[in-house]
């Protein structure tokens, strides 16, 4: 057995790949271990514990989710950057089955980490859906005043997607009609 590791990286592409074929529950020092092809302390080497590997397992899994790539242009235009976020939940959902709906539910207070990381991805989500609703030209100049914000619509579409995720539904029509009457 190999007991040097290239990389991280290639720890966690292992354990994604341990998510995708075998679930959640798949991912532990040993398994990971076996998979890569080195002693469970080539592991240890980079994680000091179980719960430190699940935490940055599930960061490379949100990133590669909602990770927006350097070469795309940012988001002027909110239908689109809506689209995109259906798009990506589909893609979710296909590549790590039940990551969305089990992650934050059944890791435990261990893995506190796990849903800390959850909660940054939404809230970035968040920001980057208000930032544009305030960049989207097509978006009327009295929309939005003090009282009903960019930020609070922004919360109010980020639930909307949230619950849409949960359904298992990948079809933003509504979404979009909602902006169209609301804000356009």
């Amino acid at each position: 057995m190999n007991t040097v590791i290239t990389s991280k990286e290639e720890i966690l592409r292992n354990s994604c790949e341990l998510i995708q074929r075998q679930g959640w529950s798949a991912v532990n020092i040993r398994s990971v271990a076996t998979a890569c092809g080195v002693s469970v302390g080539s592991i240890y080497n980079y994680f000091g514990s179980k719960a430190e590997l699940v935490s940055a397992t599930i960061e490379s899994v949100w990133h590669d989710i909602f990770h927006l790539p350097q070469e795309t242009l940012q988001f002027n235009d909110t239908l689109a950057c809506i689209i995109w976020i259906y798009e990506r939940m589909e893609y979710g959902c296909k590549k790590y089955p039940g990551f969305f709906a089990l992650h934050s539910f059944t890791f435990g207070q261990e893995k506190s980490d796990g849903k800390q990381l959850m909660y940054q991805t939404w809230e970035h989500i968040i920001n980057g859906l208000g930032s544009v609703l305030k960049q989207d030209p097509k978006v009327r100049s009295d929309a939005f005043d003090q009282q009903f914000t960019a930020e609070k619509f922004s919360d109010i579409l980020f639930s909307l997607i949230l619950s849409a995720l949960l359904r298992q539904d990948y079809d933003p029509s509504a979404v979009l009609e909602i902006i169209r009457r609301t804000i356009y």
